[in-house]
């Protein structure tokens, strides 16, 4: 008999529970848009790279006007954030809460698609004072949505660090920090009766680093495992074979633990750095961050779910689209991104199979181009360096040949700059230009002027190398482009080719 209700008793703890994805349908990946970057790109740029990049979810930390604008009209997802230092005004005023929805919400849309609103970030444990006030800054916002009848279609929550979940291997054992269910019980209500969804973040890197290697490498990295290293619940004989499956189910039996079985979970943040401290954070590389990140992007995409879920969607935002180099603390703390602030990824991921999303992965097609608000004299010389001293073929800018037209400044630049950028084989720092410069997967080759690195019209590449010049110094154009009232001159490059087919 004792067998027999063993038995049933395992049976219920791995059925699944009413859990649907949060949205609805497959999961997403979306990305962490930070803001620590002493170069930070324009909205424009931002959007662009999104878009050429297929990009649909991102996550801001704020509630930038200017990127709200420029997201509009685009079909991006947003999800939107009170600060930190604006919980206590929101989280003790309705009013203060009503106006803040209808200056970063209604204003922008149905134009901007706001889908979430993102109240603080990680409370309890960075700002447990405040803790006391999330539900109420939850529910005034929530409040003032439902007056706009914007409460369907934007979902309010609060992400969480996971440190929050004590006991959390085997996930089964798992629940919040007792400390905090005065606030957890009264949170997880109002994400039930709202239809919204539990937001935590879920970072490998950490608990494998703090693990003192407890937790293998290829754990953390979901990587492969043979059935032998793969790690059991022996309470659910669930099998785990990697980090993130094991925190997010832990959070799952968290939230049971306090009998409310049917919240979805969204992860706000995940992600590895590509550079750390060399002692103390040697796991941090460039190739790890490329494994972590093209393994989440498949594993999520896939609708794997969890062991406890499996089938259900856990949507995911990687931390983050750019590296931020302000910000303070270890080494890899400015080394999150996917991409540097021009534009150029920091790595190429390995997403095979995985839809459309990051483009870059797909033919590994970049350029460099110039920056939309960059200064006109400082194009110039940059210009006359890369067609002088960098060496590059610029003879196609001649007129009468194909990449002379438009005759300005900013054509010409950025075919010389990526020109360059393809001879030195898309090498960091290689489209800067003293930040004139900047990368794009959109491909600028325009009519008949095919560019360096373009496949072109019959989709065969055009080798960049094959197009720029050797390295002798009697190759390229020794002169400078001037530009009178936007007028090119092109004499002195002529010359210049003249002298060249003289001295060869």
């Amino acid at each position: 008999m004792a067998l027999l209700l063993l038995l049933l008793l395992m049976h219920f703890l791995v059925l699944p529970i009413s859990v649907s994805a949060a949205g609805g349908g497959d999961a997403y990946i979306g990305v962490n848009i930070g803001t620590d970057v002493s170069e930070m790109p324009s909205p424009k740029e931002i959007v662009a790279l999104l878009k050429a990049q297929g990009i649909q979810h991102v996550r801001l930390y704020d509630a930038d006007q200017s990127l709200l604008l420029a997201l509009a009209n685009t079909g991006i997802r947003v999800a939107v954030s009170v600060p930190n230092d604006q919980l206590l005004g929101i989280g003790q005023s309705n009013a203060t809460a009503a106006k803040w929805v209808s200056r970063n919400v209604i204003a922008h849309v149905p134009a901007t698609n706001i889908t979430s609103i993102a109240v603080g970030s990680e409370i309890l444990t960075t700002l447990p004072n405040a803790a006391p006030l999330i539900v109420s800054a939850l529910t005034f916002i929530h409040s003032a949505l439902v007056a706009a009848n914007l409460d369907q279609q934007i979902k309010v929550s609060t992400p969480h660090s996971s440190s929050i979940i004590l006991d959390s291997f085997p996930p089964s054992q798992a629940f919040f920090n007792r400390t905090w269910n005065p606030v957890m019980v009264p949170l997880l209500k109002f994400l039930q009766s709202t239809g919204s969804y539990l937001m935590i973040n879920v970072y490998p890197y950490y608990d494998y680093q703090q693990s003192n290697g407890v937790i293998p490498l290829d754990y953390a990295l979901f990587r492969p495992l043979p059935p032998n290293k793969e790690a059991v619940d022996p309470n659910t004989l669930l099998h785990y074979t990697n980090v993130f499956d094991a925190v997010v189910d832990a959070a799952y039996f968290a939230m049971s633990d306090l009998n409310f079985t049917n919240i979805p979970i969204v992860v706000t943040e995940s992600g590895w750095p590509s550079k750390g401290d060399s002692s103390s954070e040697p796991d941090a590389t460039v190739d790890n961050a490329n494994t972590y990140n093209s393994n989440l992007i498949r594993h999520v995409l896939n609708n794997t779910g969890t062991p406890k879920h499996p089938g259900i969607a856990v949507s995911t935002y990687i931390y983050e689209l750019y590296n931020e180099d302000l910000r303070t603390g270890p080494t890899s703390e400015k080394y999150w991104g996917m991409f540097y602030a021009n534009g150029e990824p920091v790595y190429t991921l390995h997403l095979t199979g995985a839809g459309t999303i990051f483009a870059n992965d797909t033919t590994n097609q970049t350029f460099c181009v110039t920056k939309s608000n960059a200064d006109a004299k400082m194009l110039q010389a940059a210009l006359d360096w890369a067609c002088g001293p960098g060496k590059v073929d610029c003879s196609p800018l001649l007129q009468g040949q194909p990449c002379y037209e438009p005759d300005n400044v900013v054509s010409h630049a950025t075919y010389a700059f990526n020109a360059y950028y393809q001879k030195m084989a898309k090498s960091p720092g290689t489209c800067d230009f003293k930040g004139v410069a900047t990368i794009t997967t959109t491909d600028p080759s325009h009519g008949s002027c095919i560019f360096p690195g373009s496949f072109g019209k019959k989709g065969s590449k055009i080798n960049g190398t094959l197009l720029a010049p050797s390295n002798s110094t009697s190759s390229g154009c020794l002169s400078q482009y001037y530009y009178n009232g936007g007028s090119f001159t092109s004499s002195v490059i002529l010359v210049a080719l003249l002298l060249n087919v003289f001295v060869m």
